[in-house]
């Protein structure tokens, strides 16, 4: 067997060129021939008798195959391993080299393969380098809206008897004809609830201020939520595409009214947010609301760091040439679902993915950052932890946790993926420590705009 490589002149892609002759794949034919000549049954022959010159003429060309295409497989990703190819994807039958292979006449095969290589990306950082890390400044207007924000969530409702426009009103709503009486074939809906805080027309937000239960309020739910036909449809319990048609007048009548009591600040409250004695006071209450929203914000101000880290490394990189007509065929070869026209309009964001990979590889490589088997668990741990959060579920216990991340490791592409979140998370650090990285505290409004609002801003100023 001879195998080769040669790099194409764009250095970017190349073929790998394997020669089978028959001395490479006669004996492994010798021995699988064997094995089903032990297990054959044939008439007129007892099992394992068959000779083998019959066994040869039916399952001889099938048994080369096979074992041609293993002898393959082994050698064409052990020659990539063993010579430290970067090769991006798979290897892929090369359209130009390929010369046509017939397994019922040929005994020598020779078998090309097209590979796009990973392209070399020489990036220097240095202090002149610099990049912003925008924190959030919390202030006490901040730390007031997260206090009232609690004190609602785990407030009661009591019963009322007036209605006020924060209130909630459960009632039956009817649309009304010209004349003011339910209307014959309209929308009818028992026990619905809304809260007139929550209108965008002040002038229908009104008419609900000071409704006494039993009464009716006739109201215009269009006029009410400005036309915005997600809050209308659900409201009335219609599709969006019927909304425009619903503009008729409805009566509320109401039967219950329901007041939101929020919580008070005292030690029954602490102790529900964060555990028996844990909170003593307000003062400490409110530390503790702060440090929370320095902690969700500063998470906040490293994914945008991560976003921002990215940009400038692919600016930095430059161009870099790819071997993008390998890559197309292997992506339209992998996905079978995609077409070349899909596939045209993705693979700008795809090059740009691909691009970011081979950085972080290169940066990787030249800062010597490795990943272990601990780091890639204890990153599927704090994944999983952070999932059940969102849920509202607690932690398990040790032993059920270890069980989810040796469950989630059995798949390859989440070992790969974890592999990559644990490089980006060891080469943020590092690359913080070779270029200038210049803290700016904002607003958090002026946080979340967009980058042409933030420009608009300064050339006003």
């Amino acid at each position: 067997m001879n195998i080769s490589f040669k790099t194409n002149e764009d250095a970017v892609s190349g073929v790998i060129t394997i020669e089978i002759v028959k001395e490479d794949y006669a004996e492994r034919v010798k021995k699988s021939l064997q094995s089903v000549r032990q297990k054959a049954n044939m008439p007129g022959f007892r099992k394992g008798m068959v000779p083998m010159g019959i066994v040869q003429k039916l399952y001889g060309k099938q048994a080369m195959v096979e074992e041609v295409n293993k002898l393959l497989g082994e050698n064409l990703f052990s020659y990539i391993k063993d010579n430290g190819l970067k090769v991006m994807g798979e290897p892929i039958q090369s359209e130009k080299e390929q010369k046509p292979i017939d397994f019922e006449t040929d005994e020598n095969f020779e078998f090309c393969f097209d590979v796009a290589l990973s392209p070399e990306i020489n990036i220097k950082l240095t202090k002149k380098d610099k990049l912003p890390y925008y924190k959030v400044k919390i202030d006490d207007e901040m730390v007031e809206k997260q206090v009232e924000s609690y004190l609602v969530n785990y407030g009661t409702y009591e019963t009322g008897e007036t209605a006020e426009n924060e209130d909630l009103l459960k009632g039956t709503l009817a649309e009304i004809d010209e004349a003011g009486g339910p209307k014959e074939g309209g929308i009818l809906i028992e026990d619905t609830i809304l809260s007139p805080q929550y209108m965008k027309g002040k002038t229908e937000q009104k008419k609900f201020v000071g409704a006494k239960i039993g009464g009716k309020t006739v109201f215009n739910p269009y006029k009410a939520f400005k036309g915005n036909e997600a809050e209308i449809a659900a409201l009335l319990r219609i599709d969006k595409e019927k909304v425009k048609e619903a503009k008729s007048d409805f009566s509320f009548e109401i039967k219950e009214i329901k007041r939101l009591k929020k919580a008070e600040l005292n030690q029954e409250f602490y102790d529900k947010l964060y555990g028996e004695g844990a909170i003593k006071d307000e003062a400490a209450f409110r530390d503790r609301v702060r440090e929370s929203l320095a902690y969700q914000y500063g998470r906040e101000s490293d994914y945008r760091f991560g976003g921002d880290l990215r940009k400038f490394l692919l600016d930095k990189a430059g161009d870099v040439k790819f071997a993008e007509d390998v890559l197309k065929r292997f992506l339209l070869m992998t996905d079978k679902n995609k077409d070349a026209e899909a596939l045209e309009k993705e693979f700008p964001d795809i090059m740009d993915g691909l691009k970011y990979q081979v950085i972080k590889d290169k940066l990787a490589e030249m800062f010597d950052l490795k990943t272990e088997k601990a780091d890639i668990e204890d990153y599927a741990r704090r994944a999983i932890l952070m999932q059940m959060a969102q849920y509202g579920m607690g932690a398990p216990s040790e032993d059920m946790l270890q069980k989810y991340v040796d469950d989630m490791l059995q798949k390859p592409e989440t070992v790969s993926r974890f592999t990559d979140g644990v490089i980006e998370e060891k080469l943020t650090p590092v690359i913080k420590e070779k270029i200038t990285v210049e803290e700016k505290e904002v607003s958090v409004d002026d946080f979340y705009k967009k980058p042409e609002e933030k420009e608009n801003k300064e050339t006003i100023q």
